[in-house]
């Protein structure tokens, strides 16, 4: 049962204290600021509903006295009170004949490890779990419900994570900025730790644990050895005190030559004794610190990180020596698969395949291959990576990107659960049909002792948390995916939008119908018939015609490939024979152009511009329809969020318009810089139901050049 002085405890924890806060504030006052993202607990309308509830909750009972239970009876209590307007007490014994909640421990149970089961027994509602976190996910899962208006009867199931390691990578730096963030600043305000905790570290942690993520990375994978001091250590202490309580390890990306720019040592070859020395004393140091550390995240010799390769060393040699020295705490490796080498006669597609297969089998057994969904770098649309399935003795981890690199930052609308699912949903074939990247990523095709998924955050110092409300989504859908990747983008907009937005059906309905199309839209005006996106100095500005760069991957004309014959990267046997690494079935549909599924026809062909398609269109025709039906979309995109403008808090509709138009003015500018550069390939007009454009090609460089100066 619990003391009173846990209680107390409690009671001044600054997260309770700041939800108590928010759940006063928003009765009092319309506007919406977005702070809350999903968690708003807002008083239900529908008396029948909120008298249902009100019956079926009299109190909150548990034995469980530690601090991540005692979190989950926090959020009972206030999203309850706020739900339904009565407080719910917390008692020891119940009262006869009275319905609550009951949380229990039942390491026995069919609910084990995070998992959790959710029943109705005797009128009361037991969630039963085999861990403390189980308790809590199980508790954000009912208010998760009740905040849906949802008969209560239809919460009865039990839940399990389909994969054990759920995290949120941060690209934060220690000077406060994120790389490709785009919702302000660091949440991590490493100046004022380990003395000073924000209050918002608290609601973060709560945000993460109701979705089910539990580790975060917190610092840039492009990592500053200043992490690993005995100073900074200290700093993320402060923050792994906090997110402990909410079920969530801390993990560090690590530069791979601390050893010789922290440590002094004259070298950072992982075979070196001195070397694994430094680094095994330094993992004990961190355990002293952060007795529940759990490990590191490395980007090595990739895009100019040093790695074991400086030293004629393997990617496997590198992780392997972090390993031993993690493997006694429990701790794990995670080595990013994001490596291609400046090679101008090289395909980068086949760079992570090539450099990792050769070593399958010949990592340590706490070592898990974060691979990116595409073999790429995060573009609207890729193929997924030929390592998934091709790997079966080395775990893959998963790697998706939350914040929108390549999809208009946060000034464009793009629900990215559609790019999760059809990464997820596709089929290897390295085992026959159903060998899906889902069923590698989850372990269960290749018997994985250790499972990923990780998301790129797009969280900042933004009051919204992700500067664009609707990209607020996109953190959700990556945490509920990483728990159940079997939930389709439907269930998971519509579930996101009554909790944040809406519960008037019509609206949920048309919100919804804008969410599914987004991606599809902005991959019409930006990358069409998989036209691989242009790589540019910003990641933002069109820039079709960039061919210098210190190396060939780094220009546009790499990607795309236009002639006077055709546009596209041939990658079959009579080009760079990427296909190859591909198995069954999926090689087959895609190596011939009259098969090839038109989203990904010029990922894998250099199609010429006269070829007809099956749309009835030759290429350069489908591509103008692509380009002008996608940025004109977005017209429709404002027309549909005008629609709902009664039912969405003023705030929220505002930003969410302001953001429209400019979507809808930066798609005009993808669609010219587009059609006109490749026109002077393809040498044929724009068909005559489309508007030329009204600015000349040089107009449109000298806008681009100007957006990249200022």
């Amino acid at each position: 049962m619990l003391s009173v002085k846990f209680l107390f405890r409690t009671a001044k924890n600054p997260g309770w204290l700041l939800l108590l806060a928010f759940l006063a504030a928003c009765k009092t006052a319309y506007a919406d600021d977005g702070y809350r993202l999903w968690l708003k607990y807002e008083l239900i309308g529908n008396a029948a509903v909120r008298e249902d509830y009100i019956k079926s909750f009299r109190f909150i009972a548990t034995t469980d006295t530690g601090a991540v239970a005692g979190h989950a009876v926090q959020e009972l209590r206030a999203g309850l009170s706020g739900l339904t307007g009565k407080q719910i007490p917390l008692v020891k014994t119940p009262e006869p004949n009275a319905k609550g909640i009951i949380l229990a421990i039942s390491p026995r149970g069919q609910a084990s490890g995070d998992g959790f089961a959710i029943n109705l027994q005797a009128g009361n509602t037991i969630i039963t779990a085999g861990s403390p976190a189980g308790l809590l996910y199980g508790s954000f899962a009912l208010l998760r419900h009740l905040q849906q208006h949802l008969p209560l009867e239809k919460v009865v199931g039990e839940s399990h994570p389909k994969v054990q390691l759920r995290m949120l990578n941060h690209w934060d730096n220690p000077e406060g900025t994120i790389e490709r963030g785009y919702a302000g600043s660091s949440l991590w305000k490493w100046y004022e730790l380990p003395e000073t905790t924000d209050p918002r570290y608290y609601d973060y942690a709560r945000a993460n644990a109701s979705i089910g993520i539990n580790g975060t990375v917190v610092n840039n994978v492009n990592a500053s050895a200043r992490f690993l001091t005995t100073e900074y250590l200290q700093k993320v202490a402060a923050l792994a005190g906090i997110f402990r309580q909410y079920g969530i390890k801390t993990y560090l990306s690590v530069h791979f030559a601390a050893p010789k720019t922290l440590g002094g040592l004259k070298t950072s070859d992982p075979l070196d004794p001195e070397v694994r020395k430094w680094w095994a004393d330094k993992v004990k140091e961190i355990y002293r610190i952060i007795p529940d550390f759990g490990g590191f995240l490395v980007k090595a010799n990739s895009e100019g990180e040093p790695g074991p390769q400086d030293y004629g060393r393997t990617h496997a040699d590198g992780a392997n020596m972090l390993a031993q020295a993690l493997e006694s705490f429990g701790g794990v490796v995670i080595w990013r698969a994001f490596v291609y080498k400046a090679d101008p006669a090289a395909d980068r597609f086949k760079a992570a395949y090539e450099e990792f297969v050769p070593l399958d089998g010949r990592f340590a057994k706490n070592v898990i291959v974060q691979v990116k969904n595409g073999p790429i770098d995060f573009q609207p649309r890729e193929p997924f990576s030929p390592l998934f399935g091709n790997m079966p003795k080395t775990p893959l981890g998963m790697e998706y990107q939350l914040t929108q690199e390549y999809l208009g930052f946060a000034t464009h609308w793009v629900y990215e659960a559609p790019v999760f699912k059809e990464c997820l949903d596709s089929d290897t074939y390295v085992n026959g049909k159903g060998s899906t990247v889902a069923r590698v990523v989850d372990g269960s095709l290749h018997n994985y002792p250790l499972t990923c998924m990780a998301g790129v955050a797009n969280t900042g110092s933004d009051r919204n948390w992700t500067g664009h409300p609707m990209a607020q989504a996109n953190w959700y859908a990556f945490g509920r995916l990483a728990w159940n990747h079997t939930l389709s983008p439907e269930t998971i907009a519509e579930e996101w939008i009554r909790l944040t937005l809406t519960h008037r059906a019509e609206d949920v309905a048309t919100v919804s119908e804008i969410m599914q199309r987004s991606r599809e839209i902005y991959v019409g005006y930006n990358t069409p018939l998989g036209l691989s996106r242009p790589w540019t100095g910003s990641h933002y500005a069109p820039e079709p015609w960039q061919n210098r760069s210190s190396r060939p991957d780094w220009t546009a004309v790499y990607y795309h490939r236009a002639d006077s014959l055709g546009l596209g990267f041939d990658r079959t046997a009579s080009g760079s024979n990427a296909l190859q690494q591909y198995s069954g079935r999926a090689r087959e549909v895609w190596q011939d152009p009259r098969t090839c599924p038109l989203p990904y026809l010029l990922w894998f062909h250099h199609v010429p511009w006269t070829q007809k398609l099956g749309t009835g269109r030759n290429l350069w025709e489908e591509l103008c329809n692509r380009f002008y039906t996608g940025a004109d979309s977005v017209l429709w995109m404002q027309r549909q969020w005008t629609r709902v403008q009664p039912s969405i808090d003023p705030e929220i509709f505002a930003n969410v318009k302001t953001r429209l138009a400019k979507q809808y003015r930066e798609a005009i500018w993808w669609r010219d810089a587009w059609v006109l550069y490749l026109q002077t390939f393809a040498r044929q007009p724009v068909p005559a139901i489309y508007a030329r454009p009204t600015r000349t090609l040089e107009e449109v460089r000298k806008s681009v050049n100007a957006y990249l100066i200022r």
